[in-house]
């Protein structure tokens, strides 16, 4: 197995977290979470403390918490990714359990075609057993390239983590996909990844891409105000190569904070890495020129759309300022027998 595990040298923002609950994320199955839901720990909010507040079992604690074990052993959670995909960094996050963390933990996984593992299922160590510490972000880098679909989550022996983010691409085999049926090319479960903006003072920008509408301002991107000439601008890389034949821009909760209007770019991209992107939009071609945009609204366009034929990459351009909940980018992909995510 070729997996490399480097701790505090990966960057999650450009990732998608696989064990949002957003996404559908869901324990399955836990040895023990007296103190606290095991769901919790999927929860995409930061975790919070609460002083002063118990429930019937003790400190209400936001996280996943065991009992103290009197016996041998050691506590696990299983957990149903959102998405398959493949991983490219894990966060275990203690943030608020300091006499309570786990003092190790590791993590494997299976890959399910269909339904949930069974007792016959072999299950892959990616993450061998790392030291904890209270209070702290334990950021590992993983190199590993095969699709996941569960994870069996272990802490030894027991004790309470705050958020595990399982941050990768989703998987798809796009070689099963209707040539000639639309697809969501820019969301989040089918491998789009926002991967640069000019701000994200408010929201974050990854937060287009997920399914369903917004919940609230906070489950959108929304930039600070814009003091300086220009505008803002988030880059977006398709799930897989397509040609775009609708795009729905949602300002759904943003009323006295929504752009004025916005634009889109498209591209190719066949070289290059993310860290440069931003150099080469500079030049991509226009896929929708200039529209204007309604607070709180559901924007579709189709008809005005410039044919720029397949593309990879898009940047829709905000002017100047504000915010926006969903971007949706509905098109054919390119055939390509055998790709995949």
């Amino acid at each position: 197995m070729n997996t490399a595990i480097e701790q505090n040298s990966f960057d999650p923002v450009k990732w998608t977290n696989l064990a949002d609950a957003r996404l559908g994320a869901k324990a399955i199955a836990v040895t023990d979470d007296w103190f606290a839901d095991v769901n919790r720990m999927l929860q995409p909010e930061e975790p919070v403390w609460k002083e002063g507040v118990f429930d019937d079992n003790g400190k209400w604690m936001d996280g996943w918490e065991s009992r103290r074990k009197r016996f041998e052993g050691y506590d696990h959670a299983i957990i149903r990714l959102g998405v398959p995909g493949i991983i490219k960094g894990v966060d275990i996050d203690t943030r608020y359990f300091t006499g309570n963390y786990p003092p190790s933990a590791s993590i494997e996984a299976c890959y399910c075609v269909d339904g949930d593992p069974t007792d016959a299922t072999v299950w892959e160590e990616f993450l061998p057993s790392v030291s904890l510490q209270g209070d702290s972000h334990h950021l590992h880098a993983i190199a590993d390239n095969r699709p996941w679909s569960h994870l069996r989550f272990n802490i030894y022996p027991d004790g309470g983590v705050a958020r595990l983010r399982i941050y990768g691409v989703p998987y798809r085999d796009w070689s099963l996909h209707p040539s000639q049926e639309s697809v969501d090319l820019a969301a989040a479960v089918n491998g789009g990844r926002a991967i640069a903006c000019s701000d994200e003072h408010f929201g974050r920008m990854g937060n287009i891409l997920n399914p369903g509408r917004g919940i609230n301002m906070g489950d959108g991107w929304e930039t600070a105000r814009r003091r300086t000439p220009g505008n803002d601008w988030v880059i977006v890389a398709l799930g897989h190569p397509g040609v775009i034949q609708k795009v729905i821009v949602d300002t759904l909760h943003f009323k006295g904070n929504y752009p004025d209007s916005c634009s889109i770019q498209g591209a190719y991209v066949k070289g290059g890495t993310d860290e440069q992107i931003e150099t080469q939009s500079l030049f991509w071609q226009e896929l929708l020129p200039s529209q204007k945009l309604e607070m709180h609204s559901e924007h579709g366009f189709a008809a005005e759309l410039n044919d720029i034929g397949m593309i990879t990459h898009v940047r829709i351009n905000i002017f100047p300022d504000g915010g926006i909940s969903r971007l949706r980018l509905f098109g054919l992909i390119e055939q390509a027998v055998g790709t995949k995510v």
